[in-house]
């Protein structure tokens, strides 16, 4: 059992996905013009109310089967693939993480689909950046068990833009984990959202905010010999 495990999501934490949507939904309109970049988004969203994450290869093809004969959508998927990840890095996101890596393993735990995230992560330099150490699954709030058996720990230092994610996090570990909620993002400072859960442990403004916190400031001990459940 690892002493302090550092997990820290992507999109708005690491990475600025706000900004990643602007420039697909500018290079749809401008590409295919505004009815197409109106559809594709509305499909987009459709799926995010069912699957709870955003399937941008998913809608893609979903798109398609409305349009069969528009060979332009393979240059769109290329688009998405290919797309510059690591030029949509926060200041300071990866020194952040190799700081975090001085303390303790660090852990990359995001939600999303099986192809577009890992490879957003990837080519973000973000996998690198952690060893390898990526965790995606459909709802991570819900994969709480198996964090914990793949990377058990005496105490969790939990990293998102999003206060529900973290309030979820935060009821199932208690004092176990110090939940860390950075400011960034369209959701971070919309007042009915923050209303609506607990205030994180520590609220940042940006990410890399957070390379001016001590340890000592992450880590709250439990009382020796408790357990997580």
């Amino acid at each position: 059992m690892f002493p302090v495990v550092f997990l820290v999501d992507v999109d708005n934490t690491l990475l600025d996905n706000d900004q990643i949507q602007k420039d697909l939904a500018e290079h749809l309109q401008r590409e295919f013009g505004a009815t197409c970049r109106d559809r594709y988004w509305k499909i987009l969203e459709d799926l995010f109310e069912q699957l709870g994450y955003r399937d941008y290869l998913g809608a893609l093809q979903r798109y398609r089967i409305e349009h069969p004969t528009d060979i332009r959508l393979l240059a769109m998927s290329s688009y998405l693939v290919d797309y510059p990840f690591a030029d949509r890095l926060y200041p300071c996101a990866l020194d952040l993480l190799k700081r975090l890596q001085s303390w303790g393993p660090t852990v990359i735990l995001s939600d999303g689909d099986v192809v577009f995230q890992p490879r957003k992560v990837e080519r973000s330099g973000i996998s690198e950046a952690v060893s390898g150490h990526v965790l995606i699954y459909i709802h991570k709030e819900a994969a709480l068990s198996d964090v914990e058996r793949r990377y058990p720990a005496a105490h969790y230092v939990m990293v998102d833009d999003k206060v529900r994610i973290l309030a979820a996090v935060k009821k199932e570990w208690s004092d176990h984990v110090t939940t860390v909620f950075p400011r960034q993002g369209k959701f971070a400072h919309d007042p009915n959202v923050l209303a609506a859960y607990p205030s994180p442990d520590v609220t940042i403004e940006l990410i890399g905010d957070l390379l001016s916190c001590e340890l000592s400031q992450l880590v709250r001990k439990a009382p020796r010999g408790s357990s997580h459940k």
